[in-house]
């Protein structure tokens, strides 16, 4: 297994048929699977750090839900990495380090986050799915 699937999230109906269709191809192509989640952080004082914590431990909560759901007993190796930053610059990071072979995305994941989609598409190098 040398190949990586990245999946985006944001726990949306769409960005959940997306990882149910990430699941499936990893099956398939015997593939790590990446679950990303990507978030901004605003504020501009000491309230960062706590902001952070917050919004990490919301979303390895829904995590948990997801993947009690969706991904255990699947036989799939996965991950899920929340991360501060644009989705465009993490998924091309994880993509300088990786064999990734598809990114996944549901239609709602890339409507959000459309200022930087055309970028992303600009300049990724791998296959990209977008689930509707």
């Amino acid at each position: 297994m040398n190949t990586e699937i990245i999946c985006t999230t944001d726990f949306s109906d769409s960005s959940m048929d997306a990882l149910k269709w990430s699941i499936d191809l990893a099956k398939m192509l015997d593939a790590h699977l990446t679950i990303l989640y990507t978030y901004r952080l605003f504020k501009q004082n000491g309230e960062v750090i706590a902001m952070k914590k917050i919004i990490e431990e919301e979303a390895s909560k829904n995590f948990r839900a997801v993947e009690s759901e969706l991904l255990v007993g699947t036989g799939i190796e996965y991950d899920f990495r929340p991360e501060v930053g644009f989705i465009a610059d993490r998924v091309q990071e994880h993509a300088k380090k990786r064999n990734v072979g598809f990114l996944v995305m549901g239609k709602s994941v890339t409507r959000g986050h459309l200022e930087n989609f055309d970028e992303l598409v600009e300049h990724l190098k791998v296959p990209l799915v977008i689930v509707p």
